[in-house]
């Protein structure tokens, strides 16, 4: 592997490739970043609101989806409406200790099927009927000293991390970018590849130097801390381990973003939602404990969402189709409103069979950014939206 083919191919360095020009080492750069911190969780492929947070008081729930729907043993109460799923038992003992946070029914205006717009639209905070190439996370990363802000834990960048001038750093294991870094071929700049190539900027063989000050960085910090937690076999369950590493490690990092995939329950849902929502569920229990042990709980957020949530009405494959609105969810030491925060789904009224939506999702990124993240929202979704006041 040559320099060239590194930059082009490597996540770890296409984080930086927006960057035009040379930032200063890490190890020379003051964040100045309080100790709070945010993991957001994305649930890719339409997550099933109605079997997650089950409205198990409502008939029409029951009516629309006589083969899937949860009820008796499958649901844990939450309260007068709400249940939860019982593979999600895990994590039931932290909404019992008030640190969990629950929003049905969250979405946007004239609500895309798309999964890829919909997700779009999440992810960069827009409209339905507007176009936006960088991120609300990667808007607010453009305002930090550098994009080691944020870290992505995969092998790519996602849209919401992606800023105008800087990105989130990508990676799933940091050992292997420092074991590319260190190859003695890859360590030889081919000059005359250099020379003959005009296309290609100066700039990026430049920032090549940035991605070997990171890396290093990151990589002395993460051995700083063995966290010996014992974490579920899964490979979600090891990126929540990687991302409670660095933070245990001291890495100073506010924003940690992670993709969970396999919601797309067109066909026998039952089985297969039930399936991803307890490997959801354990893991981030024990990324909760795991932070609890240590004193970091009350530091860290997580946020988990979907780009929509599912039909009411089960289809004739016993799963469910693309809707609009799903719910949102918040776990951490300091919520300052607790429990399910509105009331539970609205299934008499809907939009040609789809929920329709009560919260815009923005005013979610509202009351992150400055409440959570200390950043004027308006700054990074270009106008004001109402704070929820739940952090």
């Amino acid at each position: 592997m040559n320099r060239r083919h590194f930059i082009k191919t490597s996540a770890f360095a296409s984080s930086f490739l927006m960057t035009p020009k040379i930032l200063k080492p890490l190890s020379n750069i003051n964040l100045e970043l309080s100790d709070k911190r945010l993991v957001v969780i994305q649930l890719s492929g339409g997550n099933d609101g109605l079997n997650t947070f089950v409205p198990y008081q409502n008939d029409l729930y029951y009516k629309a989806r006589p083969k899937i729907a949860l009820k008796n043993n499958g649901i844990i109460q939450l309260d007068n409406q709400t249940a939860m799923n019982a593979m999600m038992q895990s994590l039931h003992k932290w909404f019992e200790n008030g640190q969990m946070a629950i929003l049905n029914e969250v979405g946007y205006p004239n609500m895309d099927h798309s999964h890829f717009r919909s997700m779009e639209i999440w992810q960069t905070a827009s409209k339905s009927n507007e176009y936006i190439d960088h991120g609300w996370l990667g808007r607010w990363i453009d305002l930090q000293k550098c994009s080691y802000s944020a870290i992505e834990i995969d092998d790519s960048l996602s849209l919401a991390v992606k800023g105008k001038s800087k990105t989130a750093l990508a990676f799933t294991d940091i050992r292997r970018i420092k074991a590319t870094l260190n190859q003695s071929n890859f360590k030889n700049l081919d000059t005359h590849e250099q020379e003959h190539e005009a296309a290609l900027p100066n700039y990026l063989y430049q920032t090549l130097n940035e991605i070997e000050n990171s890396t290093n960085y990151i990589y002395e910090k993460s051995k700083i801390y063995s966290n010996t937690y014992v974490y579920p076999n899964s490979g979600f369950a090891k990126q929540l381990k990687t991302i409670a590493d660095l933070i245990l490690s001291g890495v100073e990092t506010k924003v940690f973003y992670v993709t969970l995939s396999g919601f797309d329950t067109h066909t026998n849902e039952m089985a297969r939602h039930n399936k991803i929502m307890q490997l959801y569920s354990e893991a981030v229990n024990a990324f909760l404990e795991n932070l609890k042990q240590n004193n970091k709980l009350n530091e860290t957020l997580v946020m988990t969402f979907s780009e929509f949530g599912r039909r009411v009405e089960e289809n004739a494959a016993q799963g469910t189709d693309h809707g609009t609105a799903g719910n949102v969810w918040f776990l951490g030491g300091q919520l300052k409103k607790a429990g399910v925060l509105n009331d539970a789904p609205n299934l008499e009224k809907l939009d040609n069979g789809d929920l329709i939506y009560k919260e815009d999702f923005r005013n979610i990124y509202a009351t992150l950014l400055d409440n959570w993240l200390n950043t004027k929202s308006e700054k990074i979704l270009g106008q004001q939206f109402k704070n929820l006041n739940f952090i």
